[in-house]
């Protein structure tokens, strides 16, 4: 009887893990996904995404808005320079990885402006984002 119970209590540990995998996945609360994809990389690897977080921005403020925004166009530069796109992207035919990945972000960010509202007295601002691309992106490429 033992035994059914701990193989019963280790398929039930293995399900759950299973079902929260696709959870595990997403980014957390106050994050948006950018996701680059670019044709001419190697067939192993076609895909990057970096999560970019709004925990410490007031989105009810315009420069706060502007600042995420930012980070969205610079982050999208950054995975689409790993993935090995140069210079100013795709044709004019078709668009560039860069361009791709930071519309689909600021579709979401544009979701999630109008629904925000002003964080008020109690809200605590979370600790500063770290960005993936070097420091000194938001002067070159403003």
């Amino acid at each position: 009887m033992t035994d059914v119970r701990f193989i019963m209590g280790g398929i039930g540990l293995a399900t759950a893990l299973i079902a929260a995998g696709p959870a595990l996945a997403q980014p957390a609360g106050e994050e948006i996904l950018v996701e680059g994809q670019y044709g001419a990389a190697p067939d192993s690897v076609r895909t990057l995404s970096q999560a970019v977080s709004y925990a410490d921005l007031d989105l009810s403020l315009a420069a706060d808005r502007d600042e995420l925004r930012q980070r969205v166009r610079l982050t999208a530069r950054f995975l689409c320079d790993k993935l090995g796109e140069g210079g100013a992207g795709g044709s004019s035919l078709t668009p560039s990885c860069r361009d791709e990945a930071a519309r689909g972000a600021m579709t979401r960010v544009g979701t999630i402006e109008e629904g925000f509202a002003p964080r008020g007295t109690t809200w605590v601002r979370g600790p500063a984002w770290k960005s993936p691309y070097p420091t000194d992106w938001p002067r070159r490429y403003p």
